[in-house]
């Protein structure tokens, strides 16, 4: 760790230049981000499934895809605010609320799959008010526990090797989701049941969810044991702060007002490319079961063989995601704009292929289209934004900016009452829509206008 001189509590000091960090420093403070995102993915790509298995009606979907999204949209400018101003001696700034995170999800991810298994009955409100909270809980505390990661880059990750350290967080991510998203495919394929009395979530889901649990929190536990984050003395110095700095009371609507121009045009770009995912992960499942299985009816056994192959085009697009955001951890600062919008439109050709292709196998190179829009979306936003600001108020800033994340969910997960009886309840036509704001939001990355705080 390299040592940064005192500064005076009350005045700025000369802003000292972040270290280069060894490579495996980067490696290990984004570790923890491969269990965090297992959690996020087999939850994002179950949770059709598993809401439709407890009777829930397609055409109300959207409501239970709206929770997460809000929850973050509470959580992460939260954890934000309150981890700038936290530092506890041996754990730091940020790892304090990694650990209570990754508790709190490790056990809702053991009870969300089971939401099928106490009684309660195929369609009952009491199942699937289960299953909400459930859901609820585990994204706030997935979220508690992602948003350290991504902060500590922010915190201790120098402008020349922050590109490339939020490649290794796609990296790990999309590792994570890979992970997650096999996991019942495989399990299946051991002999594990796939199928379960109506209304119950087939065993090949839940032993997923147990793994993913463990796997959580083994990753979680080596960035705890493996970084040790700057002293307040040392951030101060490396961002040319004061101490008191981040703990002065600022409204985070005068954050908002104060926010450099880049935070609100990439979150225009943010808009339509969250959108367009928040649909895939609704109904991915279902339109690749009337697509290529040809039913709708989620207490079949070929629903649940849909709902399987989706976990494995999941896969197939993590795995494009990892392969891509290799590439573009070596693409220069002047070639961001242009990369991020090439990656976005092809993820919008691969969203729109889905609603035309009824063969499983070719929708494998439409989810590895998605992929690469995916590795787009997870490295260059953060880098973008964390590069135009200052360490003041460093994680409040990526707090809010969460937001054109989670409002573009909420709002997507709204609009779907209204769209998707529009056109005709079909879930692959929800699909191509997604393609279309994808590539709406590729368009729009011509207004981003890069900056620096340094």
């Amino acid at each position: 760790m390299h040592e940064a001189k005192s500064v005076d509590n009350n005045v700025h000091a000369p802003k000292q230049s972040l270290p280069n960090l060894p490579i495996s420093t980067i490696w290990m403070i984004s570790f923890g981000f491969l269990g965090v995102q297992m959690a996020f993915s087999l939850q994002s790509s179950n949770m059709g499934r598993i809401f439709q298995t407890l009777g829930a009606d397609p055409t109300q979907l959207g409501f239970f895809f709206i929770l997460p999204p809000l929850a973050g949209l509470v959580v992460q400018p939260l954890v934000g605010y309150l981890s700038d101003r936290t530092w506890i001696p041996k754990l730091g700034r940020r790892i304090p609320y990694l650990i209570v995170g990754t508790i709190v999800a490790a056990i809702v991810m053991i009870l969300l799959p089971n939401a099928g298994s106490f009684g309660f009955g195929f369609g009952s409100l009491m199942a699937l008010t289960f299953g909400a909270v459930a859901i609820l809980f585990m994204d706030l505390s997935s979220n508690v526990a992602m948003q350290p990661f991504k902060m500590m880059v922010g915190d201790m990750v120098n402008e020349k090797q922050k590109g490339f350290a939020y490649s290794i967080q796609s990296f790990l991510s999309n590792s994570g989701a890979v992970l997650a998203s096999i996991f019942p495919f495989i399990l299946t394929i051991m002999g594990v049941a796939n199928s379960a009395p109506k209304g119950v979530v087939p065993p090949s889901v839940v032993i997923s969810f147990y793994v993913g649990a463990i796997i959580l929190i083994i990753c979680s536990v080596f960035t705890i044991l493996k970084v040790k984050e700057y002293s307040p003395s040392e951030y101060a110095a490396y961002h040319g702060i004061t101490e008191e700095s981040n703990k002065e009371k600022v409204g985070m609507l005068k954050l908002l007002r104060n926010a450099p121009k880049v935070f609100w045009t990439i979150t225009v770009v943010q808009f339509f490319c969250w959108m367009g995912f928040q649909y895939l992960w609704t109904y991915g499942t279902g339109a690749i079961s009337a697509n290529v299985w040809n039913t709708s009816d989620p207490t079949t056994t070929a629903y649940q063989s849909a709902g399987n192959w989706f976990g494995v085009l999941s896969a197939v697009q993590a795995i494009a995601a990892v392969l891509w955001s290799l590439v573009l951890s070596r693409v220069q600062s002047d070639k961001r704009k242009p990369a991020y919008a090439l990656s976005l439109v092809l993820g919008g050709i691969g969203f729109s292929s889905v609603f035309f292709i009824h063969n499983q196998w070719l929708l494998i190179v439409s989810f590895a289209l998605i992929g690469i829009a995916w590795a787009a979306m997870m490295t260059f936003p953060f880098t973008i934004l964390t590069n135009a600001l200052s360490g003041e108020k460093m994680g409040t800033y990526l707090g809010l900016f969460n937001g054109s994340i989670c409002l573009p969910q909420i709002i997507a997960s709204c609009l779907s009452f209204i769209l998707f009886p529009a056109i005709g309840s079909s879930m692959p036509a929800m699909i191509l829509i997604s393609g279309i704001l994808l590539i709406i939001g590729a368009l729009s990355v011509s207004i981003i206008k890069e900056t620096s705080a340094s």
